[in-house]
């Protein structure tokens, strides 16, 4: 299977930041909004003191959410999180419209090639198939209608060598043999 390499919230601020800086992208109600409700909601991320910092109409809101991001980017990949749910929930157009998530988007959700993961998934063919669902269909219909005190089936259990008991032992057995083969391929 293919797997898209994790990005970390961090990496999409870093990777966004160009564009939510720009200009025009973020008014300063928004980053005020979002900033609010960094310390509000999280007050272990943003305190009342670098929300101050933040909210500072004499700088620039460009520099504030530069260093904004800067200062989330430090504290670690929840607090990135935070700053996008905040954004979600506050601009949500502009936040389907970020870069990052324009490639989320693009990829495939799981990150797997589903046109190779169909030919592996039936590499076996049909006859595989078939064969498999004969057998376990077999193995039920002979559970079912088992009946211990019959001795009609009593010599030809004995000549065949199996009994339900070992018929379960058996299923058990291949079924952990292909878990393992499993675990073994991923």
């Amino acid at each position: 299977m293919l797997f898209r390499k994790y990005q970390s919230y961090c990496d999409r601020l870093q990777q966004d930041m160009a564009f939510l800086t720009s200009n025009g992208r973020l008014s300063e109600q928004l980053v005020d909004k979002i900033i609010l409700q960094l310390n509000r909601v999280y007050p272990q991320i943003l305190t009342n003191k670098e929300a101050e910092k933040f909210r500072n109409p004499k700088a620039s809101l460009h520099n504030r959410l530069s260093s904004l991001i800067a200062y989330l980017q430090k504290k670690g990949d929840k607090s990135c999180q935070e700053f996008y749910r905040a954004l979600q929930i506050n601009a949500e157009q502009l936040y389907n419209n970020l870069p990052s998530r324009k490639i989320l988007k693009t990829s495939d959700f799981t990150g797997m090639n589903l046109e190779k993961e169909k030919y592996i998934l039936n590499d076996r063919g049909p006859t595989f198939f078939l064969a498999c669902f004969s057998v376990a269909a077999g193995l039920a219909f002979i559970m079912y209608y088992y009946n211990p005190e019959s001795k009609i089936l009593g010599g030809a259990r004995r000549v065949l060598g199996f009994s339900p008991i070992i018929i379960r032992r058996h299923v058990a057995n291949i079924c952990m043999l292909y878990m393992e083969d499993s675990a073994r391929e991923q």
